[in-house]
């Protein structure tokens, strides 16, 4: 997501590092770097020169503080590159903030007018707008008023049933602001508090559609008119939300395929150029995959940084958290097994693609797009060849029983012996982490309580809350994946090689003086 864009702030980080001043020159250099990537993602032009003025008026007219205090009360050195990164990250989020994602309630309904042009996922937006207000308990009501596009109808009713959300369709011939109008009705009858409007669009913007956007506003009175934007389409984006919103009040964005684009013109843009806020963004095709909009967030993933609260609200919609606090005690005490890891596994899947939740991994969202999808499905099919046995007591397989797990797989043999070597480390590590006096309770704010951190919840993938860390499955540091294992070897091992090296060139340096000794003596 939105790589062209963060590719650009990695080189000017890079740039800085070990400088011992921020100057005009050093700084001048690095907002080169990301001059050229905002260009190159098709941000305005305009709004591209503002933010690289503020950024650099900040950093030279502001002090920097070589140390601050931290969480914990104790003091750390702040280098000047890491006061720049500060800068960036809180002129991107003024840049695409404030955003309130809260949806407005109007006669006792929470009511959504969906407007945009054809093909930018609006009638895909109703229903997990539709999902979205499931979820905090409302009763919503889709309304089909496309009465245009072939397949539009049906395609809603479908979305419909999946989420098991009823669908308002018109008579034969019905207009849309007819159709709008006799849904509303309904809605109050039939007790409903949800109502989303999914209208008709345009290859184009034109004055037949605006016309009857806006009888469909004077019929039903929307307290909520939002815009969906197609994110891949860069400026243009900025430009249909421009148009529509000189014609029409347009409360906020929807921008759809946000997870599909490297550019991220759009996402940086809208806001500054029209001064309408993006209030959600679309990251899938699942009707769960719509989230609120965070600028603070997706300014922090740009960075590199993660994205920990995004992280911790996806991971709260799929686990139980009494279970998930049993199982992190148990993880941390080093007693679990491969049934366990399989359980880890599929919570990882549930919260999303992997390469997104990669991405808002602090330290790891740089290694998001070198993520393998297939590499957990693959260590999902060894799992599930193995007899409960083998799963309980990894320690059992030996080459016979690999040879059989493997044909049962389709994998080979070393692929299954990989498997249960790494699962081994990675059971003594989280053993070790969750000692008393382990690596958990020396970082701040994770200390005690068996290793569970403080407000994260228990169990959290990666957060040193006992959950299996996804970096480690698929990537260095004892990880389980197979199709990067080589370089994650390589990568995890290098001190250990160095180590080795080192001790064997002393040995053969004693074996030399040794043997000059001998030669002395005869």
């Amino acid at each position: 997501m939105l790589e062209t864009v963060s590719e650009g702030f990695k080189s000017a980080t890079e740039r800085l590092r070990g400088v011992r001043e921020l100057s005009d020159s050093n700084i001048d250099e690095a907002l080169r770097d990301v001059r050229r990537s905002l260009l190159e993602a098709d941000v305005d032009f305009q709004v591209v020169k503002n933010f690289l003025a503020a950024v650099k008026e900040r950093s030279l007219g502001e002090r920097v503080e070589t140390r601050v205090r931290g969480a914990d009360g104790s003091m750390q050195r702040v280098s000047p590159g890491q006061h720049f990164v500060k800068i960036c990250q809180d002129e991107l989020t003024a840049l695409m903030g404030p955003v309130d994602s809260t949806l407005s309630r109007d006669r006792g309904a929470t009511s959504v007018m969906l407007a945009g042009l054809q093909g930018v996922g609006k009638t895909t937006i109703a229903a997990k707008l539709a999902r979205h207000l499931q979820k905090q308990g409302r009763k919503p009501l889709l309304v089909a008023a496309d009465v245009y596009r072939p397949a539009a109808v049906d395609q809603l009713k479908t979305l419909g049933m999946s989420i098991d959300v009823p669908v308002h369709v018109g008579e034969e011939g019905e207009a849309p602001p007819s159709i709008c109008e006799s849904a509303w009705k309904r809605a109050r009858q039939d007790g409903h508090d949800a109502i989303i409007y999914d209208t008709a669009g345009r290859l184009a913007l034109d004055d037949a559609l605006m016309e009857e956007l806006e009888q469909i506003r004077t019929r039903v009175s929307p307290a909520n008119t939002l815009l969906v934007c197609d994110s891949l389409m860069g400026r243009d984006a900025v430009n249909v939300a421009q148009s529509f919103a000189e014609r029409i009040k347009i409360d906020g964005v929807v921008l759809t395929k946000l997870d599909g684009d490297a550019r991220g013109g759009a996402a940086l843009a809208i806001k500054a150029v029209t001064g309408v806020p993006i209030k959600f963004i679309g990251t899938g095709e699942q009707v769960d995959r719509i989230e609120a909009f965070r600028p603070e967030g997706l300014a922090s993933r740009i960075l590199g940084m993660g994205d920990i609260v995004g992280l911790v609200q996806d991971f709260e919609e799929v686990v139980d958290e009494k279970q998930a606090e049993e199982d992190a005690e148990r993880i941390l005490k080093g007693q679990f097994t491969l049934d366990d890891l399989l359980t880890q596994l599929r919570t990882i899947q549930k919260m999303g693609p992997l390469r997104e939740v990669f991405s808002k991994l602090p330290m790891f969202g740089g290694m998001a797009d070198q993520v393998d999808e297939g590499e957990l499905k693959k260590v999902e099919s060894l799992i599930h060849s193995m007899t409960t046995q083998e799963r309980t007591r990894p320690d059992v397989i030996d080459k016979s029983r690999a040879q059989r797990i493997a044909r049962g797989s389709g994998r080979k043999p070393k692929e299954v012996l990989d498997l249960v070597a790494r699962f081994r480390q990675m059971r003594e590590l989280m053993g070790n982490l969750g000692k008393p006096g382990g690596l958990l309770s020396k970082i701040p704010g994770l200390g005690g309580g068996g290793g569970l951190g403080d407000g994260l919840p228990a169990g959290l993938p990666g957060l040193g809350g006992g959950g299996l860390d996804p970096a480690a499955l698929l990537s260095g540091g004892g990880g389980l994946g197979m199709g990067s294992a080589p370089r994650a070897r390589a990568a995890g091992s290098g001190q250990a090689r160095k180590n080795k090296r080192q001790q064997t060139r002393k040995a053969r340096q004693k074996t030399r003086g040794n043997n000059k000794k001998k030669k002395k003596k005869k």
